[in-house]
């Protein structure tokens, strides 16, 4: 088994003078150091670089999915960059108001939105809602007659379209808790409804078929479906959403975000549609920009079946495994370019079998009680998903470049787990 695929690791990623991983310029082992473990850390410039590819790709409607990852530097960062944001709760579109993004360069969307929601959307004056029902429709009438506001809206379509992913990150079939279906008349009934609405001004069409999609080819066929329900309209907008995937073990493909963009837009030509196109990226813009770095703690062989490799982590900042049964691979940032030939089963401190984040860990020989281990490709769904499990404080992230780190989210304290509990 070789090194760990240097593909995976973030685009700064150096081999330092004595064979340690450096991202950013910074040393690996040095960072846990100061900032502590678990840790995540990110390439800044990476995260720069990839919300640049989107402007280019699809031009200036393209929002950073926040629910990927999200803190006020990162919200400041996308926005920096050209990005508008797509915010999905009350607590996003917080964080991302605070942050000053400007409120007419956020996309809310959500498929319950609540009423507070609703009114500190609208108050806001948010540049897009995304409805995702006729009960969001109610509740949109019902507060416009109470103070007048009208917001600009896209519909949320399900074209019928199944992407090739986990069930549970499927979205875009008939059988969907979102969106108006196509197929079943309730998109044409919803046009009707929000045209002659004076609560409400349309202005496109959303779909989202999945997240951690590898094959570009279903957004073609998202657009087909899509392209004789937009062309009639003579809508401004349609935004495809987001869902394209990124490779996270050793042989997977993925297209970049270029990729796509080319994708979506010659099917765009294809099918004659006219309107904006605009997209919604997160996991190819912040996974593979950042990493999580853990400490052993116990190291357990069980004669003729496994070892066992305990860290101070687990599934509370990196639930994907327990979920979805996502893979990871797995390096030791002291020797980052070492032949991994020794196969563990990588797993966390919760009170959880199941509490597993690689069940077969590939390293170097030799692995001990206070060493370094990482896993590459956590920078989406892994703080973001993370939880109290176990009233266990959540990880610092830091942003590292040009041989600088700075720290973005602090680690969670005892008294932060204290902070809400009013005995």
């Amino acid at each position: 088994m070789t090194a760990v695929p240097w593909g995976l690791l973030p685009d700064s990623a150096a081999v330092g003078e004595h064979g340690q991983l450096l991202v950013g310029g910074c040393d690996v082992g040095a960072l846990a150091e100061e900032y502590g473990t678990p840790l995540f850390i990110y390439d800044e410039e990476q995260l720069r670089a990839r919300c640049r590819e989107a402007v280019a790709a699809f031009g200036d409607g393209v929002a950073y999915a926040t629910k990927a990852f999200l803190c006020r530097a990162m919200a400041r960062l996308a926005h920096e960059e050209g990005m508008q944001l797509d915010v999905a709760s009350g607590g996003e579109l917080l964080i991302a108001l605070s942050a000053g993004v400007p409120a007419d360069r956020l996309v809310l969307h959500g498929n319950n939105k609540s009423d507070v929601e609703l009114i500190a959307a609208r108050e806001a004056g948010v540049g897009r809602l995304v409805v995702d029902s006729f009960d969001e429709l109610d509740r949109l009438e019902r507060l416009h007659a109470a103070d007048g506001i009208v917001p600009k809206v896209l519909l949320r379509i399900t074209p019928g379209v199944e992407a090739h992913t986990h069930e549970f990150v499927m979205t875009g079939q008939d059988d969907s808790k979102f969106g108006f279906g196509l197929k079943v008349g309730d998109a044409a009934r919803a046009v009707k409804r929000t045209r002659s609405s004076g609560a409400v001004e349309l202005l496109g069409i959303h779909a989202h078929i999945g997240s951690q999609v590898f094959v570009a080819g279903f957004y073609t066929q998202a657009v087909e479906a899509l392209a004789p329900f937009v062309n009639e309209l003579g809508l401004p907008e349609l935004s495809i959403g987001g869902g394209i995937g990124v490779a996270y073990v050793e042989g997977e493909e993925a297209p970049s975000i270029t990729e796509w963009g080319d994708v979506v837009r010659a099917a765009c030509v294809d099918a004659g549609i006219t309107a904006r196109v605009s997209a919604e990226p997160g996991r190819s813009i912040a996974a593979s920009a950042g990493l999580t770095v853990y400490r052993v703690g116990t190291v357990k062989d069980v004669p003729g079946i496994r070892t066992f490799v305990a860290c101070d982590g687990g599934f509370i900042d990196n639930p994907r495994p327990a979920l979805y049964g996502s893979g990871y691979e797995t390096f030791l940032p002291r020797a980052v370019a070492a032949d991994r030939t020794e196969t563990v089963r990588l797993v966390g401190k919760h009170c959880e079998s199941g509490d597993v984040l690689v069940p077969e860990a590939k390293v170097p020989p030799g692995v001990v009680v206070g060493d370094l281990i990482a896993t590459p490709v956590t920078g989406a769904y892994g703080r973001t998903m993370g939880s109290n499990y176990n009233s266990l404080g959540r990880p610092a992230v830091v942003f590292v470049a040009n041989g600088q780190a700075r720290l973005v989210i602090r680690r969670e304290t005892d008294q932060d787990l204290l902070a809400t509990d009013v005995g």
